[in-house]
Protein backbone atom coordinates (compact mmCIF):
# COMPACT_ATOMS: atom_id res chain seq x y z
CA UNK A 1 0.00 0.00 0.00
CA UNK A 2 2.41 2.52 -0.76
CA UNK A 3 1.79 6.10 0.25
CA UNK A 4 3.66 9.22 -0.23
CA UNK A 5 6.68 10.96 2.24
CA UNK A 6 9.57 13.61 1.17
CA UNK A 7 12.70 11.71 1.72
CA UNK A 8 16.10 13.19 2.33
CA UNK A 9 16.89 15.14 -0.33
CA UNK A 10 13.67 17.04 -0.66
CA UNK A 11 12.31 15.51 -3.57
CA UNK A 12 8.43 13.88 -2.97
CA UNK A 13 9.05 10.10 -2.73
CA UNK A 14 6.92 6.96 -2.14
CA UNK A 15 5.99 5.52 1.04
CA UNK A 16 4.40 2.96 2.49
CA UNK A 17 0.50 2.99 4.05
CA UNK A 18 -0.17 0.41 6.69
CA UNK A 19 -3.41 1.32 7.35
CA UNK A 20 -5.14 -1.82 6.30
CA UNK A 21 -5.44 -2.60 2.73
CA UNK A 22 -2.49 -4.68 1.77
CA UNK A 23 -0.11 -4.47 -1.33
CA UNK A 24 -0.89 -4.84 -4.99
CA UNK A 25 -1.00 -7.81 -7.03
CA UNK A 26 0.08 -10.46 -5.00
CA UNK A 27 2.70 -13.38 -5.77
CA UNK A 28 1.59 -15.41 -8.78
CA UNK A 29 0.98 -18.85 -8.14
CA UNK A 30 3.84 -22.03 -9.04
CA UNK A 31 3.60 -22.98 -12.27
CA UNK A 32 3.36 -26.31 -13.14
CA UNK A 33 5.78 -28.20 -15.17
CA UNK A 34 9.17 -28.08 -13.15
CA UNK A 35 10.76 -25.39 -12.22
CA UNK A 36 14.15 -25.04 -13.57
CA UNK A 37 15.49 -22.40 -11.03
CA UNK A 38 16.07 -23.17 -7.44
CA UNK A 39 13.87 -21.72 -5.33
CA UNK A 40 16.26 -21.76 -2.05
CA UNK A 41 18.50 -19.36 -3.72
CA UNK A 42 17.62 -19.15 -7.39
CA UNK A 43 21.32 -20.62 -8.95
CA UNK A 44 20.29 -21.07 -12.49
CA UNK A 45 20.21 -25.09 -12.66
CA UNK A 46 20.54 -25.44 -16.63
CA UNK A 47 16.89 -24.58 -17.15
CA UNK A 48 17.52 -21.23 -19.16
CA UNK A 49 18.72 -23.30 -22.37
CA UNK A 50 17.47 -22.01 -25.83
CA UNK A 51 14.46 -23.09 -27.32
CA UNK A 52 13.71 -22.37 -30.94
CA UNK A 53 15.00 -18.86 -32.08
CA UNK A 54 16.35 -18.11 -28.52
CA UNK A 55 19.69 -16.61 -27.43
CA UNK A 56 19.78 -18.81 -24.29
CA UNK A 57 20.19 -17.94 -20.95
CA UNK A 58 19.32 -13.86 -21.58
CA UNK A 59 22.44 -13.53 -23.33
CA UNK A 60 22.83 -10.58 -25.54
CA UNK A 61 20.59 -10.30 -28.85
CA UNK A 62 20.23 -7.53 -31.06
CA UNK A 63 17.03 -5.32 -31.08
CA UNK A 64 14.83 -5.75 -33.53
CA UNK A 65 15.41 -4.08 -36.56
CA UNK A 66 18.61 -4.00 -36.97
CA UNK A 67 19.11 -0.64 -36.12
CA UNK A 68 16.71 0.35 -38.65
CA UNK A 69 13.33 2.25 -37.74
CA UNK A 70 11.02 0.00 -35.63
CA UNK A 71 7.45 -0.66 -36.67
CA UNK A 72 4.64 -2.24 -35.41
CA UNK A 73 4.37 -4.29 -38.88
CA UNK A 74 7.57 -5.45 -38.12
CA UNK A 75 7.75 -6.48 -34.95
CA UNK A 76 4.46 -8.20 -35.63
CA UNK A 77 5.54 -10.16 -38.73
CA UNK A 78 8.48 -11.13 -36.78
CA UNK A 79 7.46 -12.41 -33.68
CA UNK A 80 4.51 -14.03 -35.93
CA UNK A 81 7.41 -16.03 -37.48
CA UNK A 82 8.88 -16.46 -34.02
CA UNK A 83 5.84 -17.90 -33.18
CA UNK A 84 5.48 -20.32 -36.16
CA UNK A 85 8.67 -21.82 -34.85
CA UNK A 86 8.88 -21.88 -31.27
CA UNK A 87 5.33 -22.25 -30.37
CA UNK A 88 4.13 -25.86 -28.86
CA UNK A 89 0.75 -26.03 -27.24
CA UNK A 90 1.97 -29.24 -25.57
CA UNK A 91 4.95 -27.94 -23.74
CA UNK A 92 5.24 -27.71 -19.85
CA UNK A 93 4.04 -23.70 -18.91
CA UNK A 94 7.47 -23.10 -17.46
CA UNK A 95 9.72 -24.51 -20.48
CA UNK A 96 7.41 -22.27 -22.82
CA UNK A 97 8.07 -19.57 -21.17
CA UNK A 98 12.20 -20.29 -20.77
CA UNK A 99 11.57 -20.46 -24.76
CA UNK A 100 9.68 -17.07 -24.24
CA UNK A 101 12.60 -15.13 -22.03
CA UNK A 102 15.76 -16.66 -23.91
CA UNK A 103 14.40 -15.24 -27.40
CA UNK A 104 13.41 -11.73 -25.63
CA UNK A 105 9.92 -11.98 -26.16
CA UNK A 106 8.56 -11.86 -22.13
CA UNK A 107 9.42 -8.46 -22.33
CA UNK A 108 10.67 -7.37 -25.69
CA UNK A 109 10.97 -3.62 -24.04
CA UNK A 110 13.99 -4.64 -21.87
CA UNK A 111 17.49 -3.71 -23.08
CA UNK A 112 18.47 -6.87 -25.31
CA UNK A 113 21.43 -8.03 -22.92
CA UNK A 114 18.71 -8.37 -19.95
CA UNK A 115 16.17 -10.58 -21.50
CA UNK A 116 14.31 -8.45 -23.94
CA UNK A 117 14.57 -7.10 -27.13
CA UNK A 118 15.25 -3.19 -26.72
CA UNK A 119 12.32 -2.51 -28.34
CA UNK A 120 10.01 0.62 -27.89
CA UNK A 121 7.12 0.43 -25.39
CA UNK A 122 4.34 -0.31 -27.51
CA UNK A 123 5.96 -3.54 -28.01
CA UNK A 124 4.89 -5.07 -25.04
CA UNK A 125 1.20 -5.05 -25.93
CA UNK A 126 1.64 -5.95 -29.28
CA UNK A 127 3.64 -8.57 -28.57
CA UNK A 128 1.30 -10.00 -25.55
CA UNK A 129 -1.83 -9.40 -28.64
CA UNK A 130 0.10 -11.45 -30.90
CA UNK A 131 0.85 -14.39 -28.18
CA UNK A 132 -2.90 -14.17 -27.51
CA UNK A 133 -3.80 -14.84 -30.90
CA UNK A 134 -1.30 -17.81 -31.12
CA UNK A 135 -3.39 -18.79 -28.17
CA UNK A 136 0.11 -18.73 -26.52
CA UNK A 137 0.43 -17.86 -22.76
CA UNK A 138 2.60 -14.64 -21.92
CA UNK A 139 4.59 -13.87 -19.02
CA UNK A 140 2.73 -14.67 -15.04
CA UNK A 141 0.59 -12.42 -13.42
CA UNK A 142 2.02 -11.12 -9.95
CA UNK A 143 4.09 -8.38 -7.91
CA UNK A 144 7.43 -10.65 -9.46
CA UNK A 145 5.97 -9.19 -13.16
CA UNK A 146 4.66 -5.91 -11.73
CA UNK A 147 7.07 -4.99 -9.03
CA UNK A 148 10.14 -7.10 -8.37
CA UNK A 149 11.46 -7.86 -12.17
CA UNK A 150 11.64 -3.89 -12.62
CA UNK A 151 13.03 -3.01 -9.63
CA UNK A 152 15.82 -5.53 -9.76
CA UNK A 153 16.10 -4.89 -13.73
CA UNK A 154 17.09 -1.16 -12.66
CA UNK A 155 19.11 -1.10 -9.33
CA UNK A 156 20.09 -4.76 -9.08
CA UNK A 157 23.73 -6.28 -9.54
CA UNK A 158 24.02 -8.20 -12.76
CA UNK A 159 24.61 -11.83 -10.38
CA UNK A 160 21.21 -10.54 -8.93
CA UNK A 161 19.84 -9.78 -12.05
CA UNK A 162 20.62 -13.64 -13.61
CA UNK A 163 20.12 -15.37 -10.68
CA UNK A 164 16.36 -13.84 -10.02
CA UNK A 165 14.41 -12.33 -13.23
CA UNK A 166 14.64 -15.45 -15.37
CA UNK A 167 12.68 -17.55 -12.86
CA UNK A 168 10.33 -14.85 -11.85
CA UNK A 169 9.72 -14.41 -16.05
CA UNK A 170 9.32 -17.89 -16.31
CA UNK A 171 7.09 -17.85 -12.87
CA UNK A 172 8.79 -20.20 -10.79
CA UNK A 173 10.41 -18.04 -8.66
CA UNK A 174 6.82 -15.97 -6.76
CA UNK A 175 7.42 -12.66 -4.80
CA UNK A 176 5.15 -10.82 -2.26
CA UNK A 177 6.46 -7.47 -0.78
CA UNK A 178 7.34 -6.45 2.91
CA UNK A 179 7.39 -3.03 3.37
CA UNK A 180 4.41 -1.90 5.69
CA UNK A 181 4.81 -2.40 9.02
CA UNK A 182 2.62 -1.97 12.21
CA UNK A 183 4.17 1.55 14.15
CA UNK A 184 5.06 2.50 10.43
CA UNK A 185 2.03 3.59 8.63
CA UNK A 186 1.87 6.94 5.97
CA UNK A 187 5.52 7.15 7.09
CA UNK A 188 6.81 3.89 5.37
CA UNK A 189 10.69 5.16 6.51
CA UNK A 190 9.60 5.03 9.95
CA UNK A 191 10.28 1.32 9.50
CA UNK A 192 12.18 -0.16 12.88
CA UNK A 193 12.89 -4.26 11.27
CA UNK A 194 16.52 -4.23 11.43
CA UNK A 195 19.09 -6.31 9.67
CA UNK A 196 22.02 -6.43 11.18
CA UNK A 197 25.55 -7.67 9.22
CA UNK A 198 26.83 -11.16 10.06
CA UNK A 199 30.11 -11.92 7.58
CA UNK A 200 28.34 -13.15 3.68
CA UNK A 201 24.90 -12.76 5.33
CA UNK A 202 22.19 -10.10 7.05
CA UNK A 203 20.10 -11.14 9.93
CA UNK A 204 16.49 -9.84 9.94
CA UNK A 205 14.20 -9.11 12.94
CA UNK A 206 11.02 -7.55 13.07
CA UNK A 207 7.41 -7.92 11.77
CA UNK A 208 5.79 -6.95 8.83
CA UNK A 209 2.18 -6.30 7.69
CA UNK A 210 -0.53 -6.45 4.39
CA UNK A 211 1.59 -8.68 2.47
CA UNK A 212 -0.61 -10.69 -0.20
CA UNK A 213 0.80 -14.01 -1.08
CA UNK A 214 3.39 -14.34 1.89
CA UNK A 215 1.88 -17.56 1.96
CA UNK A 216 3.59 -19.52 -0.57
CA UNK A 217 5.97 -16.53 -1.84
CA UNK A 218 9.89 -17.49 -2.85
CA UNK A 219 10.79 -14.28 -2.38
CA UNK A 220 9.58 -10.60 -0.35
CA UNK A 221 10.94 -7.49 -1.36
CA UNK A 222 12.10 -6.56 1.62
CA UNK A 223 12.81 -3.27 3.36
CA UNK A 224 14.74 -3.17 6.39
CA UNK A 225 16.82 -0.26 8.72
CA UNK A 226 20.55 -1.21 8.98
CA UNK A 227 21.90 2.06 9.87
CA UNK A 228 20.33 3.19 12.87
CA UNK A 229 22.27 6.59 13.16
CA UNK A 230 21.96 8.11 9.60
CA UNK A 231 18.63 9.47 9.12
CA UNK A 232 15.15 7.58 8.39
CA UNK A 233 15.66 7.41 4.89
CA UNK A 234 19.48 6.82 4.42
CA UNK A 235 19.27 3.81 6.80
CA UNK A 236 17.24 1.27 4.90
CA UNK A 237 18.34 -1.44 2.44
CA UNK A 238 16.60 -2.98 0.41
CA UNK A 239 16.55 -7.11 0.05
CA UNK A 240 15.51 -9.63 -2.02
CA UNK A 241 14.65 -12.37 0.66
CA UNK A 242 14.11 -16.24 0.82
CA UNK A 243 10.80 -17.15 2.35
CA UNK A 244 11.76 -20.49 2.57
CA UNK A 245 13.53 -20.42 5.75
CA UNK A 246 13.37 -20.64 9.67
CA UNK A 247 12.84 -17.47 11.67
CA UNK A 248 9.95 -16.39 8.81
CA UNK A 249 6.29 -17.01 10.19
CA UNK A 250 3.20 -16.48 8.12
CA UNK A 251 -0.16 -15.48 9.29
CA UNK A 252 -3.08 -14.36 7.59
CA UNK A 253 -5.35 -11.59 8.72
CA UNK A 254 -9.09 -11.56 8.45
CA UNK A 255 -10.89 -8.33 7.08
CA UNK A 256 -13.96 -7.34 7.95
CA UNK A 257 -15.79 -8.64 4.87
CA UNK A 258 -14.67 -11.90 5.93
CA UNK A 259 -11.69 -12.59 3.29
CA UNK A 260 -8.14 -12.99 5.05
CA UNK A 261 -6.01 -12.03 1.40
CA UNK A 262 -3.60 -10.51 3.45
CA UNK A 263 -0.78 -11.74 6.30
CA UNK A 264 1.20 -10.59 8.60
CA UNK A 265 5.22 -11.82 8.42
CA UNK A 266 7.34 -11.99 11.67
CA UNK A 267 11.23 -12.49 11.17
CA UNK A 268 12.58 -13.78 13.90
CA UNK A 269 16.53 -14.25 12.91
CA UNK A 270 15.66 -14.42 9.57
CA UNK A 271 18.79 -14.86 6.57
CA UNK A 272 19.42 -13.09 3.93
CA UNK A 273 23.01 -13.26 1.71
CA UNK A 274 24.50 -10.24 1.50
CA UNK A 275 24.91 -10.56 -2.69
CA UNK A 276 20.81 -10.57 -2.36
CA UNK A 277 21.03 -6.56 -1.30
CA UNK A 278 19.25 -4.72 -4.43
CA UNK A 279 21.27 -1.62 -4.78
CA UNK A 280 24.01 -0.39 -2.20
CA UNK A 281 23.12 -0.78 1.64
CA UNK A 282 21.82 2.42 2.87
CA UNK A 283 20.23 2.84 -0.43
CA UNK A 284 16.90 1.51 0.06
CA UNK A 285 14.89 4.12 0.12
CA UNK A 286 15.67 4.98 -3.24
CA UNK A 287 15.35 1.29 -4.65
CA UNK A 288 11.85 1.15 -2.55
CA UNK A 289 10.57 4.31 -4.65
CA UNK A 290 11.04 2.45 -8.21
CA UNK A 291 9.07 -0.62 -6.72
CA UNK A 292 6.32 2.29 -5.45
CA UNK A 293 6.16 4.10 -8.79
CA UNK A 294 5.39 0.98 -10.45
CA UNK A 295 2.76 -0.43 -7.72
CA UNK A 296 0.94 2.62 -8.91
CA UNK A 297 0.41 2.23 -11.97
CA UNK A 298 -3.61 1.12 -12.30
CA UNK A 299 -5.13 -0.68 -14.86
CA UNK A 300 -6.88 -4.40 -15.11
CA UNK A 301 -5.33 -7.81 -15.07
CA UNK A 302 -5.43 -10.19 -18.14
CA UNK A 303 -6.65 -13.50 -17.18
CA UNK A 304 -5.30 -16.19 -19.65
CA UNK A 305 -8.38 -17.55 -21.59
CA UNK A 306 -10.01 -20.71 -21.14
CA UNK A 307 -10.54 -21.56 -24.36
CA UNK A 308 -7.12 -22.60 -25.52
CA UNK A 309 -6.43 -26.28 -25.79
CA UNK A 310 -2.52 -27.57 -25.27
CA UNK A 311 -0.66 -28.58 -21.79
CA UNK A 312 0.94 -24.91 -21.12
CA UNK A 313 -2.51 -22.91 -21.54
CA UNK A 314 -4.18 -25.11 -19.04
CA UNK A 315 -0.88 -24.72 -16.49
CA UNK A 316 -1.10 -21.21 -17.38
CA UNK A 317 -5.52 -20.97 -16.20
CA UNK A 318 -4.38 -22.88 -13.20
CA UNK A 319 -1.65 -20.30 -12.09
CA UNK A 320 -3.90 -17.55 -12.51
CA UNK A 321 -6.78 -18.85 -10.98
CA UNK A 322 -4.31 -19.61 -7.64
CA UNK A 323 -3.40 -15.83 -7.86
CA UNK A 324 -6.50 -13.95 -8.61
CA UNK A 325 -7.75 -16.26 -5.59
CA UNK A 326 -6.11 -13.50 -3.36
CA UNK A 327 -8.50 -10.39 -4.82
CA UNK A 328 -11.77 -12.14 -5.54
CA UNK A 329 -13.53 -9.52 -3.39
CA UNK A 330 -11.55 -6.27 -5.51
CA UNK A 331 -14.18 -5.65 -8.07
CA UNK A 332 -15.97 -5.35 -4.50
CA UNK A 333 -13.76 -2.92 -3.58
CA UNK A 334 -13.63 -0.81 -6.01
CA UNK A 335 -17.87 0.22 -6.31
CA UNK A 336 -19.11 -2.35 -8.69
CA UNK A 337 -20.50 0.17 -10.90
CA UNK A 338 -21.63 -2.28 -13.60
CA UNK A 339 -24.72 -3.18 -11.31
CA UNK A 340 -25.61 0.16 -10.23
CA UNK A 341 -27.85 0.71 -13.15
CA UNK A 342 -29.00 -3.09 -13.00
CA UNK A 343 -29.91 -2.54 -9.55
CA UNK A 344 -32.22 0.54 -9.63
CA UNK A 345 -34.35 -1.15 -12.60
CA UNK A 346 -34.75 -3.94 -10.46
CA UNK A 347 -36.12 -2.14 -6.98
CA UNK A 348 -38.20 0.06 -9.04
CA UNK A 349 -35.98 3.18 -8.04
CA UNK A 350 -34.63 4.19 -11.91
CA UNK A 351 -37.15 6.68 -12.00
CA UNK A 352 -36.53 8.62 -8.83
CA UNK A 353 -35.59 11.55 -10.35
CA UNK A 354 -32.94 11.75 -7.21
CA UNK A 355 -31.59 8.16 -7.98
CA UNK A 356 -31.08 9.06 -11.54
CA UNK A 357 -28.82 11.87 -10.97
CA UNK A 358 -26.60 10.18 -8.48
CA UNK A 359 -26.85 7.25 -11.48
CA UNK A 360 -25.23 9.61 -13.95
CA UNK A 361 -22.85 11.44 -12.03
CA UNK A 362 -21.62 8.36 -11.03
CA UNK A 363 -21.09 6.89 -14.77
CA UNK A 364 -19.57 9.81 -15.81
CA UNK A 365 -16.89 10.29 -12.93
CA UNK A 366 -16.37 6.07 -14.09
CA UNK A 367 -15.92 7.05 -17.50
CA UNK A 368 -13.65 9.91 -16.97
CA UNK A 369 -11.74 8.00 -14.32
CA UNK A 370 -10.99 5.34 -17.10
CA UNK A 371 -10.15 7.80 -19.86
CA UNK A 372 -7.17 9.06 -17.21
CA UNK A 373 -6.04 5.51 -17.32
CA UNK A 374 -6.03 5.04 -21.25
CA UNK A 375 -3.73 8.29 -20.43
CA UNK A 376 -1.20 6.52 -18.24
CA UNK A 377 -1.54 3.23 -20.39
CA UNK A 378 -0.44 5.79 -23.49
CA UNK A 379 2.26 7.02 -21.77
CA UNK A 380 3.65 3.77 -20.48
CA UNK A 381 3.64 2.33 -24.14
CA UNK A 382 5.49 5.26 -25.51
CA UNK A 383 8.22 4.02 -23.15
CA UNK A 384 7.45 6.53 -20.17
CA UNK A 385 8.38 5.51 -16.81
CA UNK A 386 5.65 5.78 -14.18
CA UNK A 387 4.78 9.32 -12.96
CA UNK A 388 2.41 10.94 -10.98
CA UNK A 389 -0.31 10.14 -13.41
CA UNK A 390 -1.15 7.36 -11.01
CA UNK A 391 -1.70 9.60 -8.07
CA UNK A 392 -4.31 11.32 -10.25
CA UNK A 393 -5.84 7.70 -11.18
CA UNK A 394 -5.79 6.12 -7.63
CA UNK A 395 -7.21 9.33 -6.28
CA UNK A 396 -9.59 9.18 -9.17
CA UNK A 397 -10.47 5.34 -8.38
CA UNK A 398 -11.40 6.02 -4.83
CA UNK A 399 -13.59 8.26 -5.26
CA UNK A 400 -15.46 6.22 -8.09
CA UNK A 401 -15.52 3.35 -5.40
CA UNK A 402 -17.32 5.97 -2.37
CA UNK A 403 -19.36 7.65 -5.38
CA UNK A 404 -20.76 4.23 -6.00
CA UNK A 405 -20.84 2.75 -2.42
CA UNK A 406 -23.40 5.91 -1.80
CA UNK A 407 -25.69 5.17 -4.81
CA UNK A 408 -25.84 1.25 -3.70
CA UNK A 409 -26.77 2.45 -0.55
CA UNK A 410 -29.60 4.66 -2.12
CA UNK A 411 -30.98 2.27 -4.08
CA UNK A 412 -30.90 -0.85 -1.93
CA UNK A 413 -31.97 1.20 0.93
CA UNK A 414 -31.85 -1.03 4.55
CA UNK A 415 -31.21 -4.43 2.17
CA UNK A 416 -27.41 -3.06 1.63
CA UNK A 417 -26.52 -4.08 4.66
CA UNK A 418 -27.87 -7.77 4.28
CA UNK A 419 -25.26 -10.05 3.30
CA UNK A 420 -26.12 -13.43 1.24
CA UNK A 421 -28.27 -14.37 -1.20
CA UNK A 422 -31.27 -13.02 0.78
CA UNK A 423 -29.10 -9.40 0.42
CA UNK A 424 -29.29 -7.30 -2.72
CA UNK A 425 -27.70 -8.54 -5.95
CA UNK A 426 -26.98 -11.76 -3.63
CA UNK A 427 -25.07 -10.16 -0.77
CA UNK A 428 -22.64 -8.13 -3.26
CA UNK A 429 -24.03 -4.89 -2.20
CA UNK A 430 -23.23 -5.45 1.19
CA UNK A 431 -19.75 -6.54 0.46
CA UNK A 432 -19.16 -3.00 -1.58
CA UNK A 433 -20.19 -1.44 1.38
CA UNK A 434 -17.32 -3.15 3.90
CA UNK A 435 -14.66 -3.00 1.05
CA UNK A 436 -14.72 0.15 -0.32
CA UNK A 437 -12.83 1.55 2.56
CA UNK A 438 -9.98 -0.43 1.55
CA UNK A 439 -9.82 1.42 -1.76
CA UNK A 440 -8.95 4.69 -0.37
CA UNK A 441 -5.74 3.00 1.29
CA UNK A 442 -4.25 0.12 -0.83
CA UNK A 443 -1.66 1.71 -2.88
CA UNK A 444 -1.38 5.21 -0.73
CA UNK A 445 -4.32 6.64 1.22
CA UNK A 446 -6.43 9.33 -0.61
CA UNK A 447 -4.29 12.08 1.61
CA UNK A 448 -1.17 11.27 0.41
CA UNK A 449 -1.94 11.01 -3.76
CA UNK A 450 -3.29 14.73 -2.80
CA UNK A 451 0.09 15.72 -1.08
CA UNK A 452 1.82 13.59 -4.38
CA UNK A 453 -0.21 15.71 -6.63
CA UNK A 454 0.34 19.07 -4.82
CA UNK A 455 4.22 19.07 -4.90
CA UNK A 456 4.97 17.16 -8.04
CA UNK A 457 2.28 17.81 -10.53
CA UNK A 458 1.32 21.41 -8.71
CA UNK A 459 4.60 22.50 -7.47
CA UNK A 460 3.15 23.32 -3.93
CA UNK A 461 5.92 23.69 -0.97
CA UNK A 462 6.43 20.44 0.85
CA UNK A 463 6.06 19.58 3.90
CA UNK A 464 8.34 20.40 6.40
CA UNK A 465 9.97 17.44 8.23
CA UNK A 466 11.90 17.84 11.53
CA UNK A 467 13.30 14.46 11.65
CA UNK A 468 14.83 14.66 8.11
CA UNK A 469 18.40 15.10 9.17
CA UNK A 470 18.51 13.76 12.73
CA UNK A 471 19.98 10.35 13.44
CA UNK A 472 17.22 7.77 13.36
CA UNK A 473 17.70 6.18 16.53
CA UNK A 474 16.94 9.78 18.20
CA UNK A 475 14.00 10.12 16.21
CA UNK A 476 10.38 9.84 18.73
CA UNK A 477 8.16 7.17 17.27
CA UNK A 478 5.26 5.98 18.00
CA UNK A 479 6.33 2.35 19.65
CA UNK A 480 8.35 4.51 22.06
CA UNK A 481 5.32 6.64 23.10
CA UNK A 482 3.43 3.35 25.15
CA UNK A 483 7.23 3.00 26.79
CA UNK A 484 8.29 0.24 24.12
CA UNK A 485 11.92 1.11 22.40
CA UNK A 486 12.59 -0.35 19.50
CA UNK A 487 16.23 1.05 19.28
CA UNK A 488 18.63 -1.73 18.69
CA UNK A 489 21.13 -1.56 21.84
Amino acid sequence: MATETTDAGGEVSAGYDAGGAGDTQGGSGRSAGGAGYDANDARDTGAGSAGPGGAGGGAARPASGGGTEVTPEAVRAEVRAWLAEAWDPDLPLAEWRRRLVDAGWAVPSWPADRYGRGLPGWADGLVAQELDAAGAPGPPVGVGMVLAAPTLLAHASDDLVRRLVPGTLTGELTWCQLFSEPGSGSDLAGLTTRAVRDGDEWVVDGQKLWSTSAHHADYAMLLARTDWDAPKHAGITYFALPLRQPGVDVRPLRQMNGYASFNEVFLSGARVPDRNVVGAPGDGWRVARTTLAHERRFGTIERPRRDRAGRAAAEAVAEADEHMAAYVWYPQRAGRVDLVVEQARKTGRAADPIVRQKVAALLTLERVHRWTARRAAAARARGRPPGPEGSLGKLAASQVARAAAEVHALVAGPAATIGGEEGAAGGLVAEVLVSVPAQSIAGGTDEIQRNIIGERVLGLPAEKQIDRDRPFRDVLRSTQLGGEDSNPQ
